[in-house]
């Protein structure tokens, strides 16, 4: 008898195992790639159409050319995690020893990954909120734990956090809580009641309490991000983690960092060094001058993006979708419930056939769930589209949308061989 290859169990826990065994891609760079085949509006991956400030991306070039091209040491360079923890005290009041408790890593996803393969393994629970970010239940799956989930679900008031499901989902056998606020894919920021509700039961088995919040500072209508190292006693069992790539714009520079208690930033190091060592030499020095002067730039994007989300949000809502307002991030979910049929049945159909009906491309939040879950069951209408894009970009997006009920029509009274998935399909220009 062998056991299932690590890989396996990584593709399987991501949801990229296909019923026949083969290895799908990602469902962002399968929407993205259905995207350009089709000339859709690209509403499905969260990056960027325009790139950060230029005074940041010019501080980089000048580091590449006086030298910042050989390795840096390990934890960073000591200017940047001087940065970090300036940033943290200045915006929350987090005191950060910059030589011990700050390690740089490349992007959020690397301290997320060096983290939970630190500090958990087989025999060992990690707790996420559902719908989750893809690469937390891959990290899991690496580090050869056992992911477990509590509920998020749509309300009038966002979407907000199963009280008593995360109280039953916290063990003795749970290692580390993986939490995300701002929220990707709700959107939701997490209430200070709901944070004291994840502290209560961290607190009651031990737990270590891992913290993505690299949206910390994109939310809207006076929500506040608060960091959960500073709730009353968490600090000690608090991993933070972000990165400059959401609030500068500037996702492909994968610059990240992770902060906390030395002896918890020392497990993550030691297991860090042996992924990816250093990287993003000549990068560095620009994150730790954006983090000093960028306060302002950031502000205006998170205003701009507070514009965008507003426009989608009208726009998916006069199309006829379900929309819960986000309090932050750069995403809209939405029930597509009034639009699905024997035709198109769920929101993963619809996704699918989104950018050959009308142009558009969006990803069914079922993605971002356990394959089976009453949680993915819930969800199983809903999508999620990106607002991080130009103006030009959500108009001709809406536009397309507006037509999608004439277009649902007319498959579904299309000959079978002509539906979206036979024939050759649709196509949009």
């Amino acid at each position: 008898m062998t056991s299932t290859p690590r890989w396996l169990a990584v593709a399987r826990a991501s949801g990229l195992l296909a019923p026949d065994g083969a290895v799908r891609p990602t469902i962002f760079a399968e929407m993205s790639a259905l995207a350009t085949a089709t000339g859709s509006a690209n509403l499905g991956q969260g990056f960027p159409d325009t790139d950060g400030p230029e005074w940041v991306r010019e501080a980089a070039v000048e580091a590449l050319r006086t030298g910042a091209n050989q390795y840096p040491p390990g934890p960073g360079i000591p200017a940047l995690r001087r940065a970090v923890a300036a940033h943290q005290h200045r915006h929350y009041g987090i005191q950060l020893d910059p030589d011990s408790e700050i390690l740089v890593t490349a992007g959020a996803t690397e301290a997320i990954a060096a983290a939970v393969l630190a500090l958990a393994g087989p025999g060992h629970e990690v707790l996420t909120l559902e719908p989750y970010y893809d690469s937390y239940a891959a990290t899991i799956a690496m580090a050869g734990a056992t992911h477990t989930t509590a509920p998020l679900g749509p309300t009038r008031e966002g979407w907000r956090l199963d009280v008593e499901a995360f109280a039953s989902a916290v063990t003795p056998r749970t290692r580390v809580v993986l939490l995300n606020t701002p929220h990707n894919p709700t959107g939701t920021v997490l209430t200070p009641a709901e944070l004291a509700v994840v502290a209560a039961h961290a607190a009651r088995v031990d737990a270590i309490v891992v913290t993505d919040e690299v949206y910390e500072h994109l939310t809207f209508d006076g929500a506040t991000h608060v960091p959960f190292a500073t709730l009353p006693g968490m600090r000690e069992r608090t991993l933070t983690i972000s990165s400059v790539g959401k609030s500068f714009s500037l996702t492909g520079w994968k610059v990240g960092w992770i902060s906390g208690p030395a002896e918890l930033v020392t497990a993550v190091r030691t297991v860090k060094q042996f992924l990816t060592y250093v990287s993003a030499a000549p990068l560095q020095p620009a994150v730790a001058r954006a983090l000093e002067e960028g306060d302002a730039d950031v502000a205006t994007l998170a205003a701009s993006l507070a514009e965008r989300r507003d426009a989608l949000v009208r726009g998916l809502r006069e199309a006829g979708f379900a929309v819960v307002v986000p309090q932050g991030t750069y995403f809209v979910c939405a029930d597509a419930a009034p639009f699905l049929s024997p035709t198109v049945p769920d929101g993963d159909a619809l996704a699918r056939a989104l950018p050959h009906l009308v142009g558009v491309a969006c990803v069914p939040l079922t993605a971002f769930c356990r394959a089976g879950s009453a949680t993915a069951q819930a969800l199983s209408s809903w999508l999620r589209f990106t607002f991080v894009k130009d103006e030009a970009t959500l108009d001709v997006a809406l536009t397309r949308l507006a037509g999608l009920r004439a277009a649902l029509a007319a498959l579904a009274s299309a000959d079978p061989v002509d539906r979206v998935g036979g024939g050759d399909g649709g196509g949009a220009t």
